[in-house]
């Protein structure tokens, strides 16, 4: 019984296949699966795969400077590897 009452309480409940996290299309609107998302350390084809619908912008791209207040665009931070370890929206 006590396994019924705990099963339905996951933080992160997402849908993964074979090749990682079902793409969730639109800007990002909850933050905590976007960030538990960052914390594997995607890849930008990763990153671009999951999130269709949010431009990626990598350090030493040039991007426009619109204002922009639904988490459409993201800019990256790498790490040594080449894979996103943090960032910000603007």
């Amino acid at each position: 019984m006590l396994a019924l009452g705990t099963s339905g309480c996951a933080v992160h409940k997402t849908e993964t296949r074979a090749d990682g996290p079902e793409p969730r299309p639109g800007t990002v609107k909850q933050m905590n699966p976007f960030l538990h998302f960052l914390e594997t350390r995607p890849s930008p084809e990763e990153f671009e795969r999951v999130y269709p619908d949010v431009t990626l912008v990598l350090p030493g791209e040039i991007a426009t400077h619109e204002y922009r207040q639904d988490n459409s665009r993201f800019f990256a931070e790498l790490d040594d590897k080449g894979r996103i370890k943090d960032g910000d929206f603007r």
